[in-house]
């Protein structure tokens, strides 16, 4: 099982720092090459940037919780989150995935 992890490409786990704007402000925020390619997908599935999906995320993370301590870990466990859901719908029965889509 492990060989399966170490032999990842290296560019997959490389830190790539991006700026992004968050209400005008300008923020730097340093990731993982898989997490920011998971970042695109989302933001794709969204029909958003990557850019306008951080944004949307940072005010949905505010709104719900009045802050957050590390944005960047949030980032990556929400990037975790989107596998962990496409894998359960993936195996729900049918009848479960149609009502997770509506």
């Amino acid at each position: 099982m492990c060989q399966f992890f170490v032999s990842a490409d290296p560019i997959l786990y490389e830190t790539r720092s991006r700026t992004v704007r968050i209400h005008g402000v300008l923020t730097s925020i340093r990731l993982e090459n898989l997490m920011w390619d998971t970042l695109a997908q989302i933001a794709a599935d969204e029909g958003k940037s990557t850019n306008a999906l951080i944004a949307a995320l940072h005010d949905e993370i505010m709104t719900s919780s009045g802050e957050v301590s590390n944005f960047t870990s949030f980032l990556r466990v929400t990037c975790l989150r989107y596998y962990r859901r496409k894998d359960e719908l993936a195996n729900a029965p049918k009848s479960v995935v149609s009502i997770a889509n509506r």
